[in-house]
């Protein structure tokens, strides 16, 4: 039986995806129920980057995995300032760590948090920014390191309100599941998958529209204010400068600045890289 370790925030925590007796369950449960696997679930809701590669990843050597999975990224676009070098830089450290010991790593890509909150656009477009620069770096450094990546926001339906929780933040059940089966996928390609594929569809009954706006109102909103809560003032900044500068037919240079920062992340993993080709890999 594989040792798995998975290392992240609350997607990987399972938040979402709540069980009967009320705990979170997720798609790493889901995917080492069908490898199979025993699986180390060492994901913290909020976590960084710069917490997985400090926090979580010794604990996760110590347990000498055949497999690891590093998905991260999402509570780093939502802090200010956003350091896309330091991002980069701890997610490179934790998954060459954990391949120099030996385990096969999963990464991948994120969905857009704007596109997922139905943000307006002048706050939905610097937070797409922040997430592809995110993508483009791990996709380097899945490509580096020899990981398996899986392009979540490709995957069938990912977008589907169906598959989101009431936060539109976490996967549901079915987005827990869809998660699964893409990694799946991936680890069967690699010979490293020998049972059943996981089931697509739910086996819980979905909460209830009282249950949903209760947790909402109870803990789901306190969720999206912690972890936003220094960035909450600066998304006004944010805004008006996309104001500005589409004003002024120059949004461009927001992308371009944006654009800059990933390849100088780049240049630091390990010497010079095409940071247009990683976005454009990254894109979705």
């Amino acid at each position: 039986m594989l040792t798995f370790v998975a290392l992240g925030d609350s997607t990987t925590e399972g938040y979402g995806d709540r069980m009967p007796d009320g705990t979170w369950r997720g798609w790493a449960a889901l995917l080492a129920d069908s490898l199979p696997a025993r699986l180390h679930n060492l994901a913290r809701s909020g976590a960084l980057a710069a917490d997985v590669a400090e926090r979580q990843l010794p604990t996760a050597l110590a347990h000498r995995p055949d497999l690891a999975a590093v998905l991260v990224g999402v509570n780093d676009t939502l802090r200010h300032p956003f350091d896309v070098a330091a991002v980069g830089a701890a997610i490179d450290r934790t998954v060459g760590a954990l391949r120099s010991a030996g385990a096969a790593v999963l990464t991948g890509c994120l969905p857009d948090p704007g596109r997922m909150l139905r943000l307006p656009a002048a706050l939905a477009r610097p937070l797409a920014r922040r997430i592809r620069a995110v993508n483009a770096l791990t996709h380097a450094v899945a490509a580096r390191h020899g990981a398996l990546h899986l392009h979540i926001p490709h995957l069938p339906s990912a977008y589907d309100s169906h598959m989101w929780s009431v936060d539109r933040l976490h996967p549901g059940e079915r987005g827990h599941r869809l998660l699964a089966g893409g990694y799946y996928d991936l680890l069967r390609a690699a010979g490293l998958a020998t049972g059943a594929r996981p089931r697509p569809e739910p086996v819980n009954a979905p909460p209830t529209l009282g249950a949903s706006a209760w947790w909402m109102a109870t803990r789901g909103t306190r969720w999206v204010v912690d972890r936003s809560t220094d960035l909450v003032p600066y998304l006004t900044w944010m805004a008006a400068a996309e104001w500005w500068y589409g004003l002024r037919g120059a949004a461009h240079r927001l992308d371009e600045r944006i654009q800059a920062e990933i390849g100088a992340a780049l240049d630091r993993l390990d010497g010079p890289a095409d940071a247009g080709s990683a976005l454009e890999r990254a894109a979705f």
